[in-house]
């Protein structure tokens, strides 16, 4: 028998076991959503979908929960972000990262941009961009229950326990799955090492999307 398309030879046409039975095939069993720490494309949109429509902080929680995603901030980095550190005409955040991280500057794009011009409509002489209802900067505390009233809200559509770092995790394996190299991520999400970054490529689940081409 001929190697075609990659796959051995010398396989038996149906496995048997000693009795001379054939051998049950195991059910198939759907990934253990309980054990995914990271927040996929489609349930970082149904978040976002879920504040444009409901609660008080409209503007606040989508601009939170997309500058979160978009730039894999930690919850400290973006409880305490400034308005200060953006330039909405020249298209740039300076980001301070914590855990000694350095700082860096990111590209804003236009989505973002939008949702952060509406946002400082509504808080004009604000010194922080996301503030509490009484007007301070929120804590990690109050960003953590924002996330978990927004997976509430989106139902099903969002399959895990919702947190902060669920949400820069899903930076991290976007960016690793559209193939950017580890060195980059490490240095775009402010890690002190390549391994903190590299989980995101060995786990990337189309890390092995193109080695087969027909």
């Amino acid at each position: 028998m001929n190697d075609i398309n990659g796959l051995g030879t010398g396989m038996a046409a149906s496995p048997m076991v000693e009795t001379g039975k054939v051998g049950k095939v195991p059910p198939t069993r759907r990934p253990d959503t309980r054990k995914r720490k990271y927040l996929r494309p489609a349930e970082v949109r149904a978040l976002i979908a879920a504040a444009r429509k409901s609660g008080r902080y409209r503007a606040r929680d989508e601009a939170l929960v997309l500058l979160a995603y978009r730039h894999g901030l930690r919850a400290v980095e973006a409880v305490t972000l400034e308005w200060s550190q953006i330039d909405m005409k020249g298209g740039v955040v300076t980001l301070w990262r914590a855990k000694g991280g350095k700082a860096l500057e990111h590209p804003l794009r236009g989505v973002e941009i939008r949702a952060l011009r509406k946002l400082r409509t509504e808080n004009p002489d604000s010194k922080f961009v996301f503030l509490s209802e009484r007007g301070g900067p929120m804590t990690t505390d109050n960003y953590r229950k924002v996330l978990q009233r927004l997976a509430k809200v989106a139902g099903p559509k969002v399959e895990i326990s919702v947190n902060p770092h669920a949400l820069r995790h899903a930076c991290g394996f976007y960016l690793a799955s559209k193939g950017v190299d580890t060195r980059a991520l490490s240095h775009y999400l402010g890690h002190r090492s390549l391994q903190s970054s590299e989980r995101y490529t060995e786990l990337s689940e189309h890390r092995f999307r193109d080695f087969w081409r027909d």
